[in-house]
């Protein structure tokens, strides 16, 4: 059931617009905006919150709460630099939402948010001398106290340690969970969305350019502009598949077999290999069907080491299950 949506919101600032933004977000569901830097997400994120005095409508329980004050919206939100008062503790960080807001069981839901945070060891501690990943716990845990309709994320990873990164993110899914939360969460790292997104949005110049199950965004774009976005290599003419019209296909590159001999696929094309290169635990292969360059990847357990030549034919095939159409 839909707990949230925005309806045609609207809003410039200096020379950046948001245009005619429409989505529905599911209670329980966990919705990624995804989009390059500068795309406009975090600007979205904060126009929900309430920073902004937006065109167009925010549903939330049914309820348009787009003229409401951020803090009567019942929305947590936790910014990319965490946002933190550097002049009170880590306790009185997360327990500041009650000085304008009535917390049921206040004091059984810091213990909760402390015991599932680890932050026992932290709460009179100065946050001027906590690393990133403990400013993260804290505003987090700030943000839940709240106990939150919906939980805003904006780049929540941006400041944590790579090697961390892992952890993190089945974190926030654990936390998610846990806290029955509908989180919205802005990124613009494609493996957090796959990872933790029930639902992706696609945002680039203030526009959704694509919005849906999060399988389905990543692994049939709508549209070129989406699909160079994501990654996606092989985008081919239509006539390769001697089908009519203008429009362009693509496959994955580990879905494209590669054989001297001709591979049993839907679709089989006679190729020049351009190039073999080893990396790590895999090839990576060029190869050129016509004026057409084909890119793959086959995995070094597979064959031993590049078994053509420069220049050598080979053959490549695809089924039509690992064709999306653009």
């Amino acid at each position: 059931m839909s707990l949230f949506s925005v309806k045609n919101i609207n809003f410039k600032i200096q020379d950046f617009s948001l245009k005619d933004i429409s989505f529905k977000v599911d209670e329980g569901e966990y919705f990624v905006l995804l989009g390059r830097s500068g795309s406009g997400k975090t600007l979205l994120l904060e126009s929900i919150a309430g920073f902004y005095d937006i065109d167009g409508e925010i549903i939330f329980n049914g309820k348009d709460i787009s003229k409401l004050p951020p803090e009567s919206r019942d929305i947590g939100f936790v910014y990319q630099d965490f946002a933190l008062f550097p002049n009170l503790s880590v306790k009185e960080n997360i327990l500041f939402s009650s000085k304008y807001k009535k917390i049921e069981n206040k004091d059984e839901t810091l213990k909760d948010l402390v015991n599932f945070l680890a932050l026992e060891e932290l709460l009179d501690r100065d946050i001027k001398n906590l690393s990133g990943g403990e400013k993260q716990r804290v505003a987090i845990a700030r943000a839940l106290f709240l106990k939150p309709k919906i939980l805003l994320l904006d780049e929540p990873l941006s400041a944590i340690d790579p090697t961390f990164r892992n952890s993190i993110m089945k974190f926030l899914k654990d936390m998610h969970r846990r806290y029955n939360l509908t989180t919205i969460h802005v990124t613009h790292n494609f493996r957090e969305a796959s990872y933790l997104a029930d639902k992706i949005a696609i945002v680039m110049n203030g526009e959704i350019k694509q919005v849906g199950e999060a399988n389905s965004v990543l692994n049939s774009p709508k549209s070129i502009e989406v699909a160079k976005f994501l990654g996606f290599k092989n985008l081919l003419p239509l006539k390769m598949l001697e089908k009519d019209g203008e429009g362009l296909f693509s496959v994955e590159p580990n879905s494209i077999r590669i054989s001297k001999n001709k591979p049993s696929s839907d679709y089989v094309f006679e190729a020049t290999l351009e190039e073999c290169m080893g990396i790590v635990d895999h090839y990576k292969v060029f190869a050129s069907v016509g004026d057409e360059q084909i890119f793959a990847k086959i995995l070094k357990r597979d064959y031993d080491g590049c078994y053509a030549n420069r220049g050598e034919k080979i053959y490549i095939g695809f089924d039509e299950s690992d064709v999306s159409y653009l």
